[in-house]
C-alpha cells in the first residue's frame, strides 16, 4: 500500500514521537496551539511543560521542538525560555539579532525535516520589515550550522528526537520502536 504524501506526516505521529521520547524523563509534551507558538513551563494548572506549536502546522512543531532541544535547564523553567520576540517590522539591527538567534534552532529544524523526508524552508520572519532580508545568505548560515551539528554531534535531546524521526520516517519503524530508539539515545548519553 502506497502512502500519499499528505498522509505521511501527521500531527498525531509527531506528538506521539515527542511525548514518547521526552514526557517521562523531562515532563514535557508537544501541544497544538493557536496563532502563536509558546513554551510554557509546568505550573499548578499544567503538571507538565508544554511546547506549543502554532495552528497545527507540522513545520511549526519541528521548529518549536528545535528551540526546546537547545534550551538549557534554567531556560526551560521560564515562559518562552525567557526570550523576547519582536514581530514583523524589525529594523536592520533587530533583524540581524533575530537571525543570529535563529541559526542554531533552524539548523536543527532542517535536520529534523530531512529526517522526516520533508523539505525545509528557512524563516526570516520579517515580512513587513523596513529592511531587505537576504534569505539566501541566512539559508547558507543555517545549512552550515546543520553540517556542523552533523560533524560535531547534535545536542542530547535533539539527537534523541532526530533518531526517533529517522527510524519512524526513513526506516518505517513503528511508533513504539522509534520511541524506544530515541529513549535509548537519551539513556546512552546519560550513561557516559
Amino acid at each position: 500500500m502506497v502512502t500519499h504524501e499528505k498522509e505521511r506526516w501527521t500531527l498525531d505521529d509527531i506528538r506521539a514521537l515527542f511525548d514518547g521520547v521526552f514526557l517521562e524523563q523531562f515532563q514535557t509534551r508537544l501541544v497544538k496551539g493557536g496563532d502563536e507558538p509558546l513554551y510554557r513551563p509546568a505550573s499548578a494548572e499544567f503538571p507538565y511543560h508544554q511546547v506549543i506549536f502554532a495552528r497545527g502546522y507540522f513545520a511549526s512543531a519541528l521548529h518549536e521542538i528545535s528551540h526546546w532541544c537547545i534550551a538549557g535547564e534554567k531556560r526551560r523553567q521560564l515562559e518562552d525560555y525567557g526570550y523576547w520576540y519582536l514581530p514583523d517590522g524589525r529594523n536592520a539591527e533587530q533583524q540581524q539579532a533575530f537571525e543570529r538567534a535563529e541559526i542554531a534552532p533552524q539548523a536543527l529544524e532542517r535536520l529534523f525535516a530531512h529526517a522526516c523526508g520533508r523539505t525545509f524552508h528557512v524563516s526570516v520572519d520579517n515580512l513587513g520589515g523596513e529592511v531587505e532580508v537576504d534569505r539566501d545568505a541566512f539559508a547558507a548560515k543555517v545549512a552550515a550550522r546543520a553540517q556542523r551539528y552533523l560533524y560535531e554531534g547534535l545536542p542530547l535531546r535533539a539527537n534523541a528526537f532526530h533518531t526517533a524521526l529517522a527510524h519512524y520516517y526513513q526506516q518505517h519503524a513503528s511508533l513504539d520502536d522509534a520511541i524506544d530508539k530515541g529513549r535509548a539515545q537519551l539513556a546512552a548519553c546519560a550513561a557516559v
